[in-house]
């Protein structure tokens, strides 16, 4: 029978929500590829790791032991070949992530398979795949077919497709490589924890953000508060945190967070670079206020308007 490989991302012994989502991703689409979902956990105490990855639709895991904990990804690359030449995979899922855009490309390459990165959707279509990712600096969805691949190697966005619910834990099978491969040109030398934060704009449903409008650091208090008296999570673009005034976890884009639940979300005084517009273009209601006309976020907004964000809030606030 075929199968879907999920390459299994883990944290210091806690499973990362990207392996579950993974799963999700693998689940929907296996009883049209008619397909096993298999779920490929690597590391010093993989087992542990596994049973903890207790999703509906898994159907075994395999574990490989290794005598390093954190992420390489030369090994990770090494050990999904060699797992894959086992298991003769179909579908090979990695997350849109630093772990995963480190070697995913690099199974693809070492075994001839199909590929993309960065995909938010999947169908099929006549028990074909059919993957959804962005085009043309995110202006246009382009939908990828693999004609001629028996293997398809994929990245997938963070924070998209639902988890699944809940289940028994699966089968595991642990698996003995022969770790005879060339060492990688990176040494691992510590992992730096990122500051704490208290909010999460990946599961925000309404996001206030600023951009460079607001000028100076000294209005930052002003806005923050308009938001908190709305309801609303407190974003930002990339030159705000580039410039220090938050922290990252306020950062909304390509190199921050995918405002992925949000329902509503106000930009103000943001022109709307394609990497801001990488994570929110895609909510259903978009707000956006700037005093120039021809700015980018207007292309993508659902209700613009072309007026000073002082005189804005000003109105707000009273």
């Amino acid at each position: 029978m075929k199968s879907i490989l999920v390459v299994a991302e883990h944290m210091e012994g806690q499973v990362k929500d990207i392996t579950l989502e993974l799963v999700g991703a693998a689940v929907s689409v296996k009883a049209e590829l008619d397909a096993r979902v298999v779920v490929l956990v690597i590391g010093c105490e993989p087992d542990t790791i596994a049973k903890s990855i207790n999703c509906e639709g898994i159907d075994d895991i395999v574990t490989v032991v290794t005598d390093i904990s954190h992420f390489d990804p030369v090994l990770y690359e090494y050990i999904t070949v060699e797992v894959g030449k086992e298991i003769k995979p179909q579908l090979i899922l990695f997350g849109h992530s630093v772990c995963g855009m480190a070697c995913a490309a690099g199974v693809a390459a070492s075994i001839g398979s199909g590929f993309a990165s960065d995909v938010f959707a999947l169908q099929t279509e006549n028990n074909e795949l059919i993957a959804t990712r962005s085009a043309y600096g995110n202006k246009v969805n382009m939908e990828l077919a693999f004609a001629n691949r028996g293997v398809v190697t994929l990245t997938l966005r963070g924070a998209t497709f639902p988890a699944p619910a809940e289940g028994l834990i699966p089968p595991i099978q642990s698996i003995n490589i022969d770790m005879n491969f060339p060492a990688g040109i990176s040494i691992h030398k510590s992992y730096e924890e990122a500051p704490p934060a208290d909010i999460d704009i990946s599961k925000a449903d309404f996001i206030l953000s600023v951009g460079r409008g607001i000028q100076d650091k000294e209005n930052l208090p002003r806005f923050e508060a308009l938001a908190e008296k709305l309801g609303a999570t407190f974003g930002c673009s990339r030159p705000i945190v580039d410039s220090g005034w938050l922290p990252k976890p306020h950062q909304v884009g390509q190199s921050g967070k995918m405002a992925s639940d949000c329902k509503l979300y106000i930009a103000l005084g943001i022109s709307g670079a394609v990497q801001h517009l990488y994570g929110m273009k895609h909510v259903d209601t978009i707000i956006a206020v700037n005093t120039d006309p021809e700015a980018p976020i207007f292309n993508v907004a659902t209700y613009g308007a072309c007026l000073d964000i002082f005189e804005l809030a000003e109105a707000l606030e009273a």
